[in-house]
């Protein structure tokens, strides 16, 4: 009877993990910029991938198994937003343009990185 439980609920947990990573895909392929591509990569992948591996935890019998699993949730939740945050703020710095259809620039009048060249070429043309 439990491990009937555990099986839906193991399966459950790798359906939706697997729509939110495919809703990731879907996201990166179909829309308009670098940012809000990398918008959908970081928050629904992991999302998607932390519920895989949460399936794979409840799933396994090992021990050693569900510990590397829950230290890569974590790991994912620790490290994804950083890394996104990271990305997107040398993006803007390198120069990648916002969708013509953005409405709100915030980094435009930021003023944070006026010491790199890209920011000074960009406030000179302004």
């Amino acid at each position: 009877m439990m491990g009937d439980v555990l099986n839906i609920l193991t399966g459950a947990l790798m359906i939706i993990g697997a729509a939110f990573t495919l809703v990731a895909a879907i996201g990166i392929l179909r829309l308009p910029d670098l940012y809000t591509r990398m918008h959908a990569a970081s928050k629904a992948g992991t999302l998607g991938s932390g519920l895989l591996l949460i399936a794979l935890a409840i799933f396994a019998q090992d021990q050693a198994i569900v510990t590397r699993a829950l230290a890569a949730v974590v790991f994912f939740l620790l490290t994804a937003p950083i890394s996104a945050h990271l990305l997107a703020k040398a993006a803007y710095a390198a120069g990648y343009k916002l969708w013509g259809r953005s409405v709100h620039d915030e980094m435009a009048n930021a003023g944070g990185d006026a010491t790199t060249p890209d920011a000074e070429a960009r406030s000179d043309k302004e």
